[in-house]
């Protein structure tokens, strides 16, 4: 925690020798306000799960941005987002940082990232029913075939990569493409090995296609491409909890 502060002391400590720094940094805004403003999606479990019910926000992202906001002395204020909108929030300053969102061009064009913590893999999958249809990548890319995914998503982007001859069904957060094909609309989703281990535990009826995992993508936390002392406090942030173990022992817990 020592070590945590001190690093924003340095950082805050550099921002006051330059004034027009000053004015523009998110880590002195924060540390300012004593607020950290954070993005999450709410749609993507074990990462960010919102309880509808009590409109509360759960989840190893979740985790990690409290903890965040803890080491910085801060409160940590939680701005609904979706995938589409994800990067123009941290263009238009509406929230200081995302949770897990991969990392892509497309992306970067725009906005910045943290260092990664973790990368995933991506897998296809069906129902039961469907399971016979399908022994591989080239299975899914056939006329016939109806596919889904959530459109703004990194999933919309392969899907209409990899699958051009399939039929391919684009629909609107907090809707997802595996809802979808539960529902007998599509045939075929795909998602990370992580959301794709947590559908398989809890769908009975959700089946992964063999295929061999493609796309390996380090994910990390969008932040506002300009700033490079926030970035840097983050960056320092994420290597010493890296070498202390709390990604790891998050990672169990969230089953990842």
């Amino acid at each position: 925690m020592r070590i945590i502060k001190l690093i924003a002391l340095s950082l805050a400590m550099m921002l006051s020798l330059n004034g027009i720094a000053s004015a523009e940094s998110t880590l002195n805004k924060i540390l300012s306000s004593g607020v950290l403003k954070a993005g999450t999606t709410g749609d993507f479990p074990p990462f960010s799960k919102r309880d509808t019910a009590t409109n509360e926000y759960e989840g190893f992202d979740i985790d990690v941005l409290k903890e965040l906001a803890k080491d910085m002395d801060v409160e940590i204020e939680f701005v609904p987002t979706d995938w589409k909108t994800l990067v123009n929030g941290i263009v238009a300053g509406n929230y200081d940082i995302t949770g897990s969102a991969s990392i892509q061009a497309k992306r970067m064009k725009a906005a910045g990232y943290s260092d990664t913590y973790m990368s995933v893999v991506i897998k296809a999958f069906t129902t039961e029913d469907k399971i016979s249809r399908f022994d591989g990548w080239d299975s899914i890319n056939k006329a016939g075939v109806k596919t889904a995914t959530t459109l703004g998503t990194t999933f919309e982007t392969l899907s209409k990569n990899w699958f051009p001859n399939s039929d391919l069904t684009l629909i609107e957060a907090p809707a997802r493409g595996y809802q979808e094909v539960l529902a007998g609309r599509s045939d075929v989703f795909i998602t990370s090995n992580v959301e794709g281990s947590t559908l398989l535990s809890k769908y009975p009826n959700i089946r992964e296609i063999p295929a061999a995992p493609r796309n390996p993508t380090p994910l990390a936390m969008l932040m506002p491409q300009a700033d490079q002392v926030w970035i840097n406090f983050v960056d320092h942030w994420v290597k010493i909890k890296k070498a202390r173990g709390f990604f790891d022992e998050l990672a169990k817990k969230h089953g990842l």
